[in-house]
């Protein structure tokens, strides 16, 4: 199984950051395309979010990141985004399985949080369960993902980019 390396910028955000300002309310059933949805990422808590990121870059958050409703609209419309992976102190337990079946790389770090900036570039290893701040040259360590998460996170990424995510709002 080859290893998943992600490498991108951080986007720090605060504790229990809910699904509704990852993708408001607003937007979740009367825009079906997920492209224009992703269009609303995090438009709840950072209104040019969708301008500023690029394809690779990681959330870093606090504490029970993804907390509120199960839809799986957020974890998709953060990875149709670019989003490369998020970095929480914890996250809400549904919005893990969610991202994790998508193909949206999660980890969990609790000392990341206070030692990262807004632009910092990280690199993570998943399977090894390192993070690596390039910018600081400051080493995290986390649990290296299970290699049968792994293969779910993997199967996702396959699923996903082949249906173009289209098939979860119909």
């Amino acid at each position: 199984m080859s290893k998943i390396i992600i490498r991108g910028r951080v986007w720090k955000y605060g504790d229990n950051v809910n699904t509704d300002v990852i993708i408001p309310g607003k937007y979740k059933f009367r825009i079906t395309d997920v492209k224009e949805l992703a269009k609303h990422a995090m438009e709840g808590i950072d209104p040019n979010f969708y301008k500023k990121i690029k394809q690779g870059d990681i959330i870093v958050a606090g504490k029970n990141f993804g907390c509120g409703s199960s839809r799986e609209h957020a974890p998709v419309v953060l990875k149709q985004a670019g989003v490369g992976a998020v970095v929480a102190r914890s996250f809400a337990r549904i919005f893990l399985r969610n991202a994790i079946n998508i193909g949206l790389p999660i980890v969990e770090c609790d000392e990341l949080f206070s030692k990262v900036k807004n632009q910092d570039v990280l690199e993570i290893n998943l399977e090894e369960g390192t993070i690596r701040n390039l910018t600081s040259g400051a080493n995290f360590s986390t649990k290296p993902m299970p290699k049968f998460l792994l293969k779910i996170l993997k199967d996702g990424l396959a699923y996903h980019a082949s249906t173009g995510y289209k098939e979860l709002f119909k």
